[in-house]
């Protein structure tokens, strides 16, 4: 370990992927400095399964216990101060959720939590990016999933509202969203343009990041509807292989980018922001900040 650092570890088991994060915090007198140390992206699609009211198949679970065996013996390489492996939509909808938990433990000695919306939420929350924006401003933080959608409003600086809605790359690829479902988020969005109109979008999610990286933008520069609206109809253009061949996508990013831009450009069109800003955070990074948060609180006061 690099001195004069601590080493956090987190999971998010996803409905599109399963990551594995290590970060450092390094302890300066302008506050804590998080860098990554490493992260793992496992295409395990656990999304495909659960979405369609089946149990999550007997291969994916081999594969999900086989990452975090890996996860267990690189947390010990590590030596980290402390970790947290939390499980979103497709495990907290799966037939099989608890039954999974349960062997994953039983096999690896890893503990999943399964968290629902508004934790979810609450953990994206501790990355305080809002806090490193104007205060004058609302905005609103908006991370896509392969299963649901998390929004949380900051106004004056301070989280006012917080919603989880079950429209996901996942669940959109798959046809699993009605009318209903979007007809509730856009009220939420009218409702929150009504009284607050935010001035960013601050976009979580791999998709998103991937729009900001094939925009060549500099890091919190803001990146306008209107170039996100033309990379979906540029992408669209683009046949499955091509998106691979020519833009580098993994495949799993490939299938699932053009549903998760239509859900950034929804919330723009209704929640009335023009501009997004794309910090490269998501829940991962929030549960090292919670992490570190709790550790410091428990850690003896330095004489």
């Amino acid at each position: 370990m690099m001195k004069d650092s601590l080493l956090f570890a987190a999971v998010d088991i996803g409905s599109n992927a399963v990551r594995l994060f290590f970060s450092y915090v390094f302890e300066t007198k302008l506050g804590p400095v998080y860098k990554k140390a490493a992260l793992v992206r496992l295409p395990i699609r656990l999304g495909e399964d659960s979405f369609h009211a089946k149990p999550i198949s007997d291969q994916k679970v081999a594969a999900l216990i086989d990452a975090m065996k890996a996860f267990g013996h690189l947390k010990s390489a590590y030596a980290v101060k402390g970790f947290r492996v939390c499980a979103t939509s497709a495990m907290r909808d799966a037939k099989n959720g608890t039954e999974i938990v349960q062997k994953v433990k039983e096999e690896s000695g890893i503990e999943i939590e399964l968290i629902d919306g508004e934790e979810e939420a609450a953990l994206i929350y501790e990355n305080h990016i809002a806090e490193k924006l104007d205060s004058n401003y609302a905005y609103i933080y908006m991370d896509v999933g392969g299963g649901s959608t998390e929004y949380t409003l900051f106004v004056n600086g301070q989280k006012a509202a917080a919603r989880s809605f079950n429209i996901g790359t996942i669940r959109l690829k798959e046809n699993l969203v009605d009318e209903k479902a979007w007809k509730e988020m856009r009220l939420w969005l009218e409702d929150i343009k009504e009284k607050f109109t935010p001035k960013y979008i601050i976009g979580s999610g791999g998709n998103i990041n991937t729009v900001f990286k094939l925009s060549m933008l500099k890091p919190m520069q803001p990146l306008s509807a209107v170039r996100v609206r033309k990379w979906r109809i540029d992408l669209s253009k683009l046949s499955f292989d091509e998106m691979i061949a020519e833009l580098n996508l993994r495949p799993d990013r490939a299938d699932v980018i053009i549903p998760a831009i239509d859900l950034f450009l929804f919330a723009s069109r209704y929640v009335g922001s023009k501009y997004f800003i794309v910090p490269k955070v998501g829940l991962v990074d929030g549960i090292v900040h919670q992490l570190y948060e709790e550790y410091s609180e428990k850690r003896p006061l330095r004489s």
